[in-house]
């Protein structure tokens, strides 16, 4: 039906396999090896399109480097020249793999890339995306943000129609679906698939003369649409636009699908699929997007701002100075410093050029892995009461870490403020998270968790107060368009296989509905 390409027949690719050393090792295997010193989500994977331009491998370059926040695991390239692929793929960082040699040999006008954290299959170089496959009317390469959450049950009925895995990730099971679908033309071919499944995607599909482009009904993953002189580039973030100066169109649609083709200048839009309730991650907000980038016309450094803000309402504490963790809670920790008129410091302070490295230590020195991260600036805290700002608590032991960091830098006080509701559900859409029994917000009280982290108060942003500061929608929507299934247990698809994951009370809200009324504990919000 379809094997995957592997360099030999109808394209040139390239798939260099470096091994991951494997043992008890800082940072091992990948670059930002956050389970071990943080116990931060995972930043899921960045897609990035370009159709007709002769340089398209090289923007494909710069728009993966500008998206490198969302996957450090692995990245891939492939180009259609009009008559076959030229692809690479690799595990590392988009520096790291590719050079001059290799993106002279990725000629082509249209092209897909990506940059991966596996929040389905392994750490693979097969798991390598964009995925490349030999598809009974040509070559077939897939590129995908997000997860599918009924990929399991897929996956079963296809292996039991006959199909064959060569791959752990979830974006193959639409690639068989495309190989079984009895249309032979490839835009009617993946429409059909796409209504099988099921989750969160921003899909682009490529053959070798057309690029395909989809989002899913609820529109979950940030997926923007822009224009460079007469070329089409499609991006997870607006960010991407900005690093080779294209301009940005629009967001596009949930269950839109838009094709290009070879010789056809102009872009088809349709709809694949019933209008849905929309539900933008709230964690693209709150911290996987680049502060510069805009989802649905909203600016990400100024929704966090906003946040810090809205917690600086909610929770004021009289203090000396606030800092946030590098990087992504700067935004609120300005916001909230703005707010309350407490200084905002740099604290504290990430090291940037950690890298791999390989040196096996001691449990004593194990335990303070985390200074090789962060260093707290002890004459900007020491004898000082500090309000340290940090986006999400997960399991609660990097908070520990960083509090306990502050104290040792001599800081009198440090009470943590959370620029988001306590995170007390698992997610299910590609972000990877813990087992719920993990979460230390389903585990324990708010009071328990400043106990756990060592802080000398906490408080996190109201469930309403992170919708207002958001600031999307106009409020006509359910829960502003947002999902919010981490925070409140109300997920807008069904989890399928996942449901013993979750919690009992657990509410599936999918349709388009009119607004429901959140219960609201108090009207001091800030303006968006």
């Amino acid at each position: 039906m379809f094997d995957e390409v592997n360099g030999s027949g109808g394209g040139r690719g390239a798939d260099h396999g470096r091994a991951l050393w494997s043992g008890d090792y800082y940072n091992e295997g990948v670059v930002n090896d956050h389970d071990f010193f943080f116990d931060k989500l995972r930043e899921e994977c960045g897609v990035f399109g370009v159709f007709g331009h002769p340089e398209a491998a090289h923007l494909a370059y710069y728009g993966l480097h500008a998206l490198q926040h969302r996957g450090q695991e692995s990245a891939g390239i492939c180009v259609s020249d009009g008559r076959e692929f030229h692809y690479h793929r690799d595990m590392g960082l988009v520096k790291e793999i590719f050079n001059t040699e290799i993106m002279s040999g990725l000629q082509g006008a249209m092209g897909i890339a990506h940059v991966r954290y596996s929040t389905s299959g392994e750490s693979k170089i097969v798991n390598a995306q964009p995925l490349v496959f030999k598809y009974r009317e040509g070559d077939l390469a897939i590129a995908t943000n997000g997860n599918l959450v009924n990929a399991v049950e897929l996956r079963k009925r296809l292996e039991r129609q006959g199909s064959i895995f060569q791959t752990s990730s979830d974006t193959e099971v639409v690639a068989h679906l495309i190989a079984r679908s009895q249309h032979d033309d490839i835009v009617d071919a993946v429409r059909e698939a796409l209504q099988q499944v099921d989750g969160a995607y921003a899909f682009l599909f490529m053959t070798r003369d057309k690029l395909i482009a989809a989002n899913d009904p609820h529109g979950l993953r940030p997926f923007v649409l822009g224009k460079l002189g007469d070329a089409y580039v499609f991006a997870s973030e607006t960010c991407a636009f900005d690093a080779i100066g294209a301009q940005h169109v629009r967001d596009i649609e949930p269950g839109e699908l838009l094709v290009l083709e070879l010789g056809k200048p102009e872009l088809r839009s349709e709809r694949f699929a019933a209008e849905k309730r929309r539900a933008v991650c709230a964690m693209e907000y709150i911290y996987f997007a680049r502060p510069d980038s805009d989802i649905d016309s909203v600016n990400i450094h100024s929704a966090r701002k906003r946040m810090g803000r809205q917690l600086a309402i909610e929770a004021f504490i009289d203090a000396d100075v606030v800092t946030g963790v590098p990087d992504s809670s700067i935004s609120a920790a300005i916001g909230y410093a703005e707010q309350t008129g407490i200084p905002y410091e740099l604290g504290l302070i990430k090291n940037r050029y950690m890298g791999r490295t390989f040196i096996q230590p001691s449990q004593a020195l194990r335990e303070q892995g985390v200074k090789m991260k962060l260093s707290a600036v002890r004459k900007v805290v020491e004898g000082k009461r500090v309000v340290m700002i940090d986006d999400s608590i997960v399991r609660g032991t990097t908070s520990l870490r960083i509090v306990n960091l502050l104290r040792e830098a001599g800081a009198k006080e440090v009470h943590v403020r959370i620029s988001s509701p306590p995170f007390m559900n698992p997610c299910f859409y590609g972000i990877d998270t813990p087992d719920r029994k993990e979460l230390i917000a389903a585990q324990k009280s708010v009071e328990e968790i400043r106990q756990a982290i060592n802080a000398d108060s906490l408080h996190f942003l109201s469930h309403e107060g992170l919708l207002a500061a958001i600031g999307r929608g106009d409020g006509q929507e359910f829960n502003r368009g947002m999902c919010t299934a981490c925070f409140d247990n109300r997920y807008p698809t069904e989890l399928y296989g996942h449901r013993s994951l979750v919690s009992e009370d657990v509410e599936i809200i999918s349709d388009k509905s009119p607004k429901l009324e959140l219960r609201t504990e108090q009207s001091a919000f800030v303006k968006a």
